[in-house]
């Protein structure tokens, strides 16, 4: 985006990517239908920035959801908003818009045509100059640049390119950076020992969704105040916890609570659309000879993995006991010891610190350098936010370059 911008106003721009191909995350993020952003109104947009919504707030002043909508149609590709609110491309995939994309970066209308250098690696500076690793030609290079944007992702999917080695380059310069850590990420559950899930379980239950549950992360340590996050929707049972998009918007309070406790804890309502009086009066009805568990089939519709998951997590006594079981369906708790590895979340927390940027997204200590993107320190939930914010802040880069570098307006 930052090149898209600074382009279109007449600046060369030479475009330099460690991958062999442009936008390998970009079509990852497509690979189940790219959501490019979301619908709902600007408020409640920011606030998905949570502490950071002053700071992404203005980026979305110079490119906001609708304008992602507009960019998208004026590359040729129309978009729709999905029944959750969440906006995407008509044809649902990301490789149309970026062969659109790049062919009017490479053939501009107007303005100069981005010339792109694949396979190059930032290494870093070397006496003020931008130094690569070129892996074709097993070399390195040197460049001049006037101004310098550095869009170097988080440590996500590092496959791809993202892999926080630049870490260490802008820390060597003094910048500023906060640890890199999992965001919109799964968890490695405490279980009954530390083990994680019990063997039984996990071998029948591992994959199967949780469909139609709610979650909600509860006060530490206070249980008469209320919870700090409290959502319906569904998730997934791995191998050795939890994922999925319920548990992804829940992340940023599960891993803090993780950082400051070493633990934390999910409270899972198993049947959200019935009240606790009506689960509890179910649980009563006698059951005669049947089992347990045909009992609040036939009564709840409960069976499979939410029945597994009551056997798996209530204590023995409770399941003999009608209060205690309906407490339970209606709030189940779940012990988390580890969020999952950042090379396996969807994005990232920590980065580059504000502090150390100025409004415009230029390195205070390295002028002329700017950040922009994902190794920025700031998160969102998925749903469109994460792409909205990264494209905002690449233009809002860019911006910042045509008017203090090359006095563009």
């Amino acid at each position: 985006m930052a090149a898209d911008v600074l382009s279109q106003a007449g600046v060369r721009v030479h475009l330099f990517d460690a991958m062999p191909s442009v936008g390998r995350k970009f079509l990852l993020a497509g690979r189940g239908g790219l959501n490019l952003t979301h619908s709902e109104d600007s408020t409640s947009f920011r606030h998905r920035y949570d502490e950071k919504a002053v700071q992404v707030g203005r980026w979305l002043d110079v490119m906001d959801a609708q304008a992602v909508r507009h960019w998208a149609h004026d590359l040729g590709i129309e978009t729709f908003v999905g029944t959750s609110g969440r906006v995407f491309p008509i044809e649902m995939k990301a490789a149309p818009l970026l062969r659109a994309w790049l062919y009017r970066l490479r053939h501009p209308a107007s303005g100069v045509p981005v010339q792109f250098h694949m396979r190059h690696r930032w290494l870093g500076w070397q006496e003020e100059r931008l130094l690569f690793d070129q892996s074709a030609q097993a070399t390195t290079l040197t460049v001049r640049a006037k101004a310098t944007v550095l869009a170097l992702g988080g440590a996500s999917w590092p496959r791809l390119g993202s892999d926080g080695a630049w870490v260490p380059v802008l820390g060597a310069r003094g910048v500023a950076v906060n640890p890199l850590k999992p965001a919109n990420c799964g968890f490695d559950v405490l279980g009954r020992c530390d083990a994680g899930w019990s063997d039984h379980f996990r071998t029948r239950f591992a994959g199967f969704p949780m469909k139609s549950v709610a979650v909600s992360v509860p006060a530490w340590a206070d249980d008469s105040a209320p919870a700090r996050f409290s959502r319906k929707g569904e998730f997934v049972v791995t191998e050795s916890g939890i994922e999925g998009s319920l548990v992804y918007a829940a992340s940023a309070w599960l891993r803090n609570d993780l950082e400051a406790h070493g633990r934390a804890e999910l409270l899972m309502d198993l049947l959200p659309d019935k009240s606790l009086e009506q689960v509890l009066s179910a649980v009563k009805w006698p059951r005669g000879s049947r089992s347990l568990s045909s009992h609040l089939k036939s009564r709840l519709g409960l069976d499979g993995v939410k029945m597994g998951l009551l056997h798996e997590l209530c204590p023995p006594e409770a399941l003999s006991q009608p209060e205690k079981l309906a407490t339970c369906i209606k709030g189940l708790k779940l012990t988390l010891k580890a969020a999952r590895p950042v090379e396996e979340a969807i994005s990232t927390a920590g980065g580059v610190a504000f502090e150390g940027l100025t409004a415009g997204l230029m390195l205070q200590d390295c002028p002329h350098v700017y950040c922009a993107g994902e190794m920025l320190d700031w998160e969102a939930p998925t749903g469109g936010y994460l792409l909205t914010a990264c494209l905002a802040s690449g233009k809002q880069a860019a911006l910042d370059v045509l008017e203090n570098i090359f006095k563009k307006t």
